[in-house]
C-alpha cells in the first residue's frame, strides 16, 4: 500500500530503546500501525530513530524517523542531522529534526515512567536551549533552520518556551522553511488555542496537538477541543508509547470519541489526522 493511501499519520511515537522504558519496539509498533492503516514517525529523546525505522521498513512496515538534538546525541549540530540523513536514506517524507527536549526548565511531570538504563540516572542528559542568555536564538539553532533550505527537513521546536517559539517562527518565515510547533500546549511552552490560531497564519508553520498533553491534564477540555476543531494547520499525534498510557487501539478509540465530542467534522478530522501532516512532510 502506498503511503498516500494511509488513513492517518502519527508524527510522534516513542519505542524501545529510548531514555525511558516503552511499550513496543519499532517492528512491533509498525505492525500495529499497519493493522490500522496508519503510518508512524518515531521519536527518541536519546537521538536518532533512522536505523530502527529503516529495519522496520525492510519488513514492509510504515515506520519513519526523526532525530532529537539533545546533548547526549551531539546537541544542536548540523553534523548530527547529516549523520541522521545518511542513515535515513530516501523515503517519501521529509525528515523531522527536533530541537532539544531536555532544556533544564523546571516542570514536574505527572507521567509515570522508568529510566531505561542506570547510566541515564547516574549521568542525566545535560540541558540545552535554543536561545542564549539574552533570549535570542543561538547561531547553532539558526544553522539548523538554514540547513532546512537545502535538505528535505522539517524543524520541530522541541520543548522551547513561548518566547523561543515565536523567535523560531520568525526565523522559519525569514528562511522560508517548514516548522512544526511540538506539543505547544505543554507546560514548558504554554501556548493556548488563541495563541496558536495567530501563530498558524504563517503558511509554513504547523501546529502539533498531541493526545498525551490532554491525557496528562496539561490542557483544558475547551482548549483541546478548540485546537482539534478550529486552529489552522493542526497535526494530531499521539506522543504515546509509555507503558502507563493507552496503547494504539485504545488511543484511536479515544480519539474518535474526542472528535465527536468536539463536533469536529469528518473533513476536519481527515485534515488533522492525515492531510496536513502529509502536506508538511511532502518532498515538494
Amino acid at each position: 500500500m502506498s503511503h498516500q493511501d494511509h488513513a492517518f499519520i502519527d508524527v510522534h511515537y516513542h519505542v524501545n530503546p529510548d531514555a525511558y522504558i516503552r511499550r513496543h519496539s519499532a517492528v512491533q509498533v509498525g505492525k500495529l500501525y499497519a493493522k490500522f492503516n496508519g503510518s508512524v514517525i518515531l521519536k527518541n529523546h536519546l537521538g536518532c530513530t533512522a536505523a530502527q525505522a529503516y529495519e522496520a521498513r525492510q519488513l514492509g512496515l510504515p515506520v519513519y524517523a526523526s532525530v532529537v538534538l539533545n546533548e547526549i546525541s551531539g546537541g544542536i549540530s548540523t553534523r548530527v542531522v547529516e549523520r541522521s540523513l545518511a542513515i535515513n536514506g530516501e523515503t517519501p517524507y521529509r525528515f523531522i529534526v527536533h530541537l532539544p527536549t531536555v532544556t533544564g526548565r523546571k516542570h514536574t511531570s505527572t507521567l509515570q515512567r522508568a529510566t531505561s538504563h542506570p547510566v541515564l540516572s547516574a549521568h542525566p542528559v545535560r540541558p540545552l536551549t535554543v536561545s542564549d542568555e539574552s533570549g535570542k536564538l543561538t547561531a547553532a539553532t539558526l544553522d539548523i533552520l538554514r540547513m532546512a533550505r537545502d535538505y528535505p527537513l522539517v524543524t520541530s521546536t522541541g520543548h522551547a518556551n513561548a518566547n523561543e517559539v515565536r523567535h523560531l517562527v520568525d526565523a522559519a518565515v525569514r528562511f522560508g522553511v517548514r516548522l512544526m510547533l511540538n506539543q505547544p500546549a505543554n507546560p514548558m511552552t504554554g501556548l493556548s488555542a488563541r495563541d496558536l490560531a495567530e501563530i498558524a497564519q504563517a503558511p509554513q508553520v504547523y501546529i502539533e496537538q498531541t493526545a498525551l498533553t490532554y491525557l496528562l491534564g496539561y490542557q483544558s477540555r475547551d482548549d483541546y477541543f478548540q485546537v482539534l476543531s478550529e486552529v489552522p494547520q493542526v497535526i494530531y499525534s499521539s506522543d504515546l508509547g509509555q507503558t502507563s498510557q493507552p496503547d494504539i487501539p485504545e488511543w484511536l478509540q479515544l480519539s474518535q470519541q474526542w472528535f465527536e465530542q468536539s463536533n469536529t467534522t469528518a473533513a476536519r478530522q481527515r485534515e488533522v489526522i492525515f492531510t496536513t501532516a502529509q502536506q508538511m512532510l511532502s518532498l515538494s
